[in-house]
């Protein structure tokens, strides 16, 4: 496997490579699911914002697992699917850091707490820039928790499940201030988890020329 390729249990899903073999075959581009999964995004950040209602719940839910299907699709037909692109790389970064900040950011304005929202966005933003820098200098990307994307994007669907406990019990609304809280401070670890490794790898890498 390609270091520089998250790795996904999900990839060898037989509906999921069925569905990538099937659009390898059709005109869609990886680059065009990529910007799909930053459109799947921006339509459950916004229904993120109708907190009282349980569709837009539902529909948050949705918006958010299609994100993540678009975002394993796109690798299955860049590469089993040979269709890779010199611009490849940028819309397989690019649409994932605006899908990020909109959810998270939109999560913040929907519980009134817009600060902690942007904290969310920033720290989530930051784990991709430590694991992208580690490959700038010629080691392996790092995709270690513990709150890598899919462990994000978990938390927040899990939040918008149990907002949906919440409004059929009229409570009051928590579920998302606390998946909110798990997440900016999860991915503040992540980001000290991921450059520590990769101080230890630059170590390493040195302590290999040296005695080479």
């Amino acid at each position: 496997m390609d270091p520089s390729r998250r790795p996904i249990k999900s990839r060898s899903n037989r509906g999921i490579t069925a569905l990538s073999a099937w659009l390898a075959g059709t005109r869609v581009t990886p680059n065009q699911i990529s910007f799909a999964s930053a459109i799947f995004a921006c339509a459950g950040a916004w229904s993120l914002l109708y907190l009282d209602s349980i569709l837009a719940m539902l529909a948050a839910i949705a918006c958010i697992q299609l994100r993540l299907l678009c975002n394993v699709i796109d690798g299955l037909v860049a590469v089993e699917g040979g269709k890779k692109s010199v611009v490849g790389a940028i819309y397989n970064e690019f649409p994932d850091r605006v899908a990020d900040s909109v959810l998270l950011i939109a999560a913040g304005y929907a519980i009134a707490m817009p600060v902690l929202g942007w904290a969310a966005a920033l720290f989530a933003a930051l784990t991709a820039y430590v694991r992208v820098f580690g490959g700038s200098v010629g080691l392996p990307q790092r995709f270690i928790g513990p709150m890598a994307k899919q462990h994000r994007m978990a938390v927040l669907t899990l939040a918008c499940a149990a907002t949906i406990v919440e409004i059929l019990l009229h409570t009051r609304h928590v579920s998302l201030l606390a998946g909110l809280i798990i997440i900016t401070i999860g991915s503040a670890l992540t980001c000290v988890t991921r450059t520590r490794a990769l101080v230890r790898d630059l170590h390493a890498e040195q302590k290999e020329k040296d005695h080479a």
